[in-house]
């Protein structure tokens, strides 16, 4: 089953993570003291990072993440929004790629 996936920009990562670990009722299942989090629940993927390329509360993309997809991919739709397509192990891979200490292996 796809998710869908939502990457919000955040310049408050420590409480970003506390707000949303409540919101969503668990905490993240990576994380990266100061940069990155990621939740996955059932029906939803969601990420937080630190990026100062994209204000604060911004939306830094939207995609789906699908077991199927036999690659990682991206488009812009046609209101500039990058949307991406990728399976759990993909995000992964990216993840531990930008952040090798994460050692990030998802649960599927």
């Amino acid at each position: 089953m796809k998710k869908l996936h939502i990457a919000i920009s955040t310049d408050k990562i420590a409480e970003t993570i506390a707000d949303y670990s409540a919101r969503l009722g668990v905490p993240p299942c990576s994380s990266v003291p100061g940069e990155y989090a990621l939740w996955r629940t059932d029906s939803l993927n969601i990420s937080v990072r630190q990026d100062s390329a994209c204000g604060p509360g911004s939306l830094r993309h939207l995609g789906w993440e699908d077991p199927a997809a036999d690659a990682f991919t991206q488009d812009t739709d046609v209101n500039g929004i990058v949307w991406e397509r990728f399976t759990a192990q993909h995000q992964a891979d990216e993840i531990n790629e930008l952040w090798p200490e994460a050692n990030y292996q998802p649960e599927v």
